[in-house]
């Protein structure tokens, strides 16, 4: 691809004095999209009750914010190559922290979901270009350790929005879990406006693939969709199947319209890489096991022990320093451990908290399992971060960054659906048997990534 566009936060001769300050304040609005997952998981019970959601709806105001923000992230990456990073940073902040107000005022399960779509689109703007500055503006050891505390915040900052979000909902109400992000989103906008470089075009502007966007986005929903109405209608049924074929129809559609378009949104050929496809997987699984931890630990805490949200919170801080630290210590040991090691571990370590509870459902053994099962998932983010992004061209950060962002947002979206539909039973009902199969299906699919990353992750450069 032709770079179009001098982007002035490539590492130049002498590194931007700002660059780790600049991390912080990207960090910060990285932290704030990924809160706004777990923040809402732990108000989600409240926002039933008060707006009479369905379990549909429920699912589905996690799943809308994560679909739209994942679907929309290749053409947000590609923006922030096409037209600067610093532009697409700052106008998915504004949108993101608009649509938090407008959600925050949501009195139905519409506006709410058309609030939460807006939010995805916001995010799929400000992620992919905020990490393809801190690929740009870090090199070599320093780019290493720059991921490393770009995954403990996003790893670290989902158990911790659990815990925030317990503290808004028992505190001034569910809205708030909305209303915070908007004096914060304020702050950043003002700080990066001022730290990062101005940027000059050199080239007319060409034009973004949003067929392209709107095919993989329409296709994802399909899929979702499908996985959400299996646990109401069965996996085995005609319209569960046709579902999975329109998305799979739609997904081959995706890659025909990058071949043939003028700009495509991504070269697919991208994807063949195998630490780029590693690195892929590795996010994917580790955002869909982390949801499952979530979602099913908040729902056990306040549905089956009748415990409230700021009860739930409390009980999940030991997730968040769990989490935290096996992002911080991977990151520390990936250089010298290397990336198949580590990920296997996290796995394997994902897989064993996960078993805990979905031997013995207990709040003391649910609590122990998800914390085992946070640090696995923490390791797993760094590792999936530093072995997509490790060795990407410059003109091809933004994309990549895209990439492992597409893939993080889905799947949050497929593990919030698949588990949603494992545990409907549990959901709707008094049994626990629910949670139960949601457990064991996270454990198995944990001990199976691992088997599979054995095999494709790299070894250890020499």
């Amino acid at each position: 691809m032709t770079q179009h566009v001098q982007d002035p936060s490539a590492p130049q001769s002498a590194p931007n004095p700002l660059r780790w300050r600049i991390l912080g304040f990207l960090g910060v609005a990285q932290l704030m999209l990924i809160l706004d997952v777990t923040v809402v998981a732990i108000a989600l019970p409240n926002i039933e009750a008060d707006l009479g959601l369905s379990r549909q709806a429920v699912t589905w105001t996690v799943s809308a914010y994560t679909l739209t923000f994942g679907g929309l992230m290749l053409l947000g990456g590609r923006a922030a190559d096409l037209i600067g990073a610093k532009r697409v940073v700052l106008t998915g902040l504004l949108v993101f922290t608009a649509a938090s107000l407008v959600t925050g005022f949501a009195g139905s399960a519409a506006p709410l979901l058309g609030g939460r779509i807006a939010q995805g689109v916001g995010a799929a703007l400000l992620s992919p270009s905020a990490l393809s500055l801190v690929v740009h503006l870090f090199d070599g050891e320093e780019r290493n350790k720059a991921l490393g505390v770009w995954s403990a915040l996003g790893g670290g900052g989902a158990a911790l929005g659990v815990l925030l979000g317990g503290l808004l909902t028992a505190g001034p109400g569910w809205p708030w879990v909305f209303y915070v992000n908007v004096p914060i989103g304020l702050i950043i906008f003002v700080a990066l406006a001022r730290m990062l470089p101005a940027q000059k075009v050199t080239a007319p502007r060409p034009g973004l693939d949003v067929l392209g966007a709107l095919l993989v986005t329409a296709s994802s929903a399909a899929l979702i969709y499908a996985f959400i109405r299996a646990g109401d209608d069965g996996w085995l049924t005609i319209a569960t199947g046709t579902l999975v074929l329109l998305a799979a129809v739609g997904y081959v559609a995706f890659v025909a319209r990058q071949k043939t378009a003028k700009s495509p949104m991504m070269d697919v050929a991208l994807l063949a890489r195998r630490p780029v496809a590693t690195g892929t997987f590795l996010i994917l699984m580790a955002t869909a096991l982390m949801i499952a931890v979530f979602f099913l630990g908040t729902f056990y805490f306040q549905h089956a022990e009748d415990f409230n949200a700021l009860q739930t919170g409390l009980l999940f801080l030991p997730v968040a320093i769990a989490t935290m630290l096996g992002a911080h210590l991977t990151g520390r040991a990936i250089g010298t451990a290397g990336a198949r090691l580590l990920a296997v571990t996290g796995l394997l370590t994902a897989a064993l908290g996960m078993a805990v509870p979905a031997i013995s459902m207990h709040p003391a053994t649910v609590v122990v399992g998800t914390a085992v099962a946070g640090a696995g998932t923490g390791a797993m983010f760094v590792v999936a971060s530093a072995t997509a992004l490790g060795q990407v061209a410059p003109h091809e950060s933004g994309i990549a960054s895209g990439i492992v962002s597409t893939f993080h947002e889905f799947g949050a979206s497929i593990g919030a659906a698949v588990i949603s539909s494992v545990a409907a039973a549990s959901l709707v009902g008094d049994t626990l048997s629910g949670f139960t199969n949601g457990f064991v299906l996270a454990a198995v699919a944990a001990a199976v990534s691992a088997a599979a990353a054995a095999v494709l992750t790299p070894g250890r450069a020499r």
